[in-house]
């Protein structure tokens, strides 16, 4: 005989197995219907198709571009922005304090996609970004700029691994390796192309519109996903307990453990790193010491909670997760390393302006666009990741080893040739990471996504303020050798263009000389991110995603 379950037994259950109150003759208990909501939740889903999947497509690729965008747009706004705020010993919070949001909070992102509706969850990490970009476009102060980019650090912690959920979800499998692709590629024109536009719209127009630009095209996306129905296969269960439980639910307690220690961490190395605080002043050391006490402490809690912890120990361990997520934050770091040095090499040694720059590293951005859909397309029809990653690494490794031989007299030919290598690396291998996360349980992918986003995040922050400290300290050393006559840091504050206005005709090589050399290490560091990114290929699981 079947018997009705309490309310305190349905939240025993696993969301994975819900509905749980089933009578024997396969009847629905409606009472327990009545006193729970389950929000999707289907083991046997089915995928978009027609007007609806291409709403999803351009919807989900518009909001990766914005976010992408906002990574890299701001660099070319910051001297008007500072001039207009006289404000020039905040820049490097307006750079940081983004990247500082978006990585504390986006473990906790990763949690919330599996305890509410993917498609509102998203939507609400979108609004607030979008919040975020008026603020910073309506600001009035330094200060107001500044909290602007936290809140929309905030909102983008969620966005990419609610755009991989979103794909997962709605693309049919055997499209879903082509589609992420395009997403992935267009996606990423942001980190490159932002510059170039950023350039553009203060130049022509007013930095404001850098952020005000989100909201027209954010309004489009938006309208997009609201009106078609995501499919969510894992059950999400809303009632007044689960409310109640929220903080125990989402692991709050481990996010306000992690989120500090994350940006202590990343807060000392780039205020060390960019020369804000000296490496051995109280200030470095302390956020040092805070981050890895607040760590340790963070480690203990999530042992204790298990599998319903901010990172659940179960899922790090296995090998798919954990190899995906480092090929993949190495793969990202080589990225960033070319999107942030080549337009110093263009603006510095050949003397391009910003916009030219970015016009200067579009070989590296079209082939870029080009092999991340020719390899979604070959994953479609092989069916494996491994092999293109391990030649997504080889590229990589070559072509930054080539571009640390650029020079100021490396003519047109060579300096595109070594940027089309160095796109088709980051093309085929950017989104084969998270190809591997989307064909595994989909109740553990959007964590897993969230462990593969926030490491991405996180490592290329740790690799940017090292090439920093190599490209900047080099620089400094290198200029007292070739250049005694002129004053390091004089030349170092004018930025990549400024420096001309104040050096002699005769001292111009040799400046020259020592921002080329500089650069160099910057790619042989790019080198050796390659090299490891190779090496952790080996580590990911051979297997057909297609089933």
């Amino acid at each position: 005989m079947s018997r009705r379950f309490t309310e305190d037994e349905i939240e025993l259950i696993p969301s994975a197995t819900w509905p749980p109150v089933r009578h024997t003759d396969g009847a629905v208990d409606p009472e327990s219907s009545a006193q729970d909501t389950t929000v999707g939740g289907t083991s046997e889903h089915q995928p978009l198709s027609g007007w609806k999947l291409a709403a999803v497509v351009a919807s989900v690729t518009f909001v990766v571009l914005l976010m992408y965008l906002d990574t890299s747009i701001v660099s070319t706004a910051v001297p008007r922005i500072t001039d207009e705020f006289h404000s020039l010993d905040d820049i490097g919070w307006y750079i940081s304090v983004y990247q500082l949001a978006s990585a504390a909070f986006q473990p906790l992102s990763g949690k919330i996609y599996t305890k509410i509706n993917i498609k509102w969850a998203f939507l609400a990490f979108f609004a607030v970004f979008e919040a975020g970009s008026a603020i910073c476009g309506a600001a009035r102060s330094s200060a107001m700029f500044i909290g602007g980019r936290a809140v929309a650090g905030m909102g983008a912690a969620g966005l990419m691994n609610g755009s991989l959920t979103i794909v997962a979800n709605s693309v049919p499998l055997n499209r879903r390796p082509s589609i992420t692709g395009l997403i992935m590629g267009v996606g990423q024109l942001g980190i490159a192309g932002g510059p170039l536009i950023g350039g553009a719209l203060t130049e022509y127009s007013t930095w404001r519109w850098c952020f005000y630009l989100n909201l027209p095209i954010g309004l489009v996306a938006a309208v997009g996903l609201c009106a078609v129905d995501i499919p969510d296969p894992v059950p999400k269960l809303l009632t007044r307990s689960f409310l109640w439980r929220i903080h125990d639910e989402l692991d709050l307690v481990g996010f306000a453990l992690f989120a500090p220690s994350a940006a202590m961490f990343l807060l000392a190395l780039q205020g060390g790193g960019s020369g804000t605080w000296a490496w051995k002043s109280a200030t470095v050391i302390g956020l040092f010491y805070g981050s890895g006490a607040t760590f340790f402490f963070w480690l203990l809690w999530n042992w204790r909670k298990g599998e319903e912890a901010l990172f659940p120990v179960h899922l790090i361990k296995e090998q798919s997760v954990w190899s995906s997520a480092i090929t993949g934050s190495f793969s990202l770091c080589a990225l960033f390393l070319a999107a942030y040095f080549l337009p110093i090499y263009f603006q510095a040694i050949k003397g391009t302006s910003p916009f030219m720059s970015g016009v200067s590293i579009l070989p590296s951005i079209l082939s870029q666009l080009v092999f991340a859909g020719m390899s979604g397309i070959a994953v479609e029809r092989t069916g494996f990741v491994t092999p293109y990653l391990g030649a997504s690494a080889v590229f990589l490794l070559l072509s930054n080893g080539l571009l640390s031989t650029l020079g100021s007299k490396t003519p047109v030919s060579l300096w595109a040739t070594f940027q089309v290598l160095n796109g088709i690396g980051r093309g085929i291998g950017l989104q084969m990471p998270a190809l591997v996360l989307q064909a595994g349980n989909p109740t553990h992918m959007s964590m897993s996504l969230g462990f593969l986003i926030f490491l991405q995040f996180f490592s290329s922050s740790i690799i940017m303020a090292a090439a920093n400290i190599i490209f900047y300290q080099g620089l400094r050393s290198k200029l007292a050798v070739d250049a005694p006559n002129v004053n390091a840091m004089q030349i170092i504050a004018a930025g990549a263009t400024g420096f001309r206005k104040i050096v002699s005709e005769a001292d111009l090589p040799s400046v020259l000389a020592a921002y080329s050399t500089s650069l160099d290490d910057v790619f042989i560091l790019g080198v050796g991110v390659s090299a490891v990114m190779l090496f952790v290929t080996m580590f990911i699981p051979w297997m057909d995603i297609r089933h």
